[in-house]
């Protein structure tokens, strides 16, 4: 154990922020150790796009589903996949890329940077005391949110950072039980073993939202999976993210 680990272990989504900008320097050492992250084939296939503009802020926690944390964070991130510099670079070397850029492997090598830079923003934002919390919901409204951004093609806004200082304490929620997630050798076939982790997890996510939340909320993980995967949602993702020059091969 030593305190990187421990601020990794200690993570949790902060939803309230106190009314306090994050200084220049705090973003720069963020962004800074988000491109620290280890990279496809050094391809750096992400941008960040930081929002200080409290309109832009307010439009952006509108179309990410009316959450306020967007608007009342410190500073809020933007991670984008983002080939366009590499159709910059296309022209630049005489070398048609296009091909490349617009494949499903390319495209996935775009999430996977961006994800890894977003994770190590996180852990660099919570080793200087900060609170954060991922913000998905910019892909209800990815086409305004593109538009609002001034986003080109090869770009899209994958998913939101709301990063500062934290006015509430929510606990670290339990994750699954390792033996769910980690398998050796070979993916673990026993589906009444799957069954009797799952049972075992759902008492313990009842119990830490009945302490949360005093008595209000006691439901259980498979019951919240089950019920947000019922209806299919942002099934206009993969039309916009075509529409980016995405995943067309």
């Amino acid at each position: 154990m030593n305190q990187t680990i421990e601020t990794i272990l200690s993570h949790k989504s902060v939803r309230k922020f106190e009314d306090k900008a994050l200084t220049d320097e705090q973003i720069k050492v963020i962004v800074q150790s988000a491109q620290a992250a280890s990279t496809s084939s050094f391809v750096q296939a992400y941008s960040i796009i930081g929002v200080k503009n409290k309109e832009k802020k307010s439009r952006l926690a509108e179309l990410a589903g009316n959450q306020p944390y967007v608007e009342d964070s410190g500073h809020f991130f933007i991670f984008c996949a983002d080939f366009h510099r590499h159709a910059v670079i296309g022209d630049m070397e005489g070398t048609d890329v296009t091909a490349s850029i617009e494949s499903t492997e390319k495209f996935m090598v775009a999430l996977i940077d961006a994800s890894l830079a977003a994770q190590n923003a996180t852990v660099a934002a919570e080793s200087m005391g900060l609170g954060i919390c991922y913000i998905g919901g910019i892909r209800s409204n990815i086409q305004e949110v593109a538009e609002l951004l001034k986003m080109p093609a090869h770009t899209i806004p994958l998913f939101g950072l709301a990063v500062g200082y934290p006015a509430q304490d929510t606990g670290v929620k339990p994750r699954l039980p390792m033996e769910n997630i980690y398998h050796e050798d070979e993916y673990q076939q026993d589906e009444a073993v799957f069954n009797s982790q799952l049972e075992d997890y759902n008492k313990e996510i009842s119990g830490y939202y009945n302490e949360r939340t005093k008595g209000k909320r006691s439901d259980t993980w498979t019951s919240q999976m089950a019920n947000m995967l019922r209806d299919p949602k942002r099934m206009h993702m993969k039309d916009f993210i075509e529409k980016q020059g995405f995943a067309k091969k």
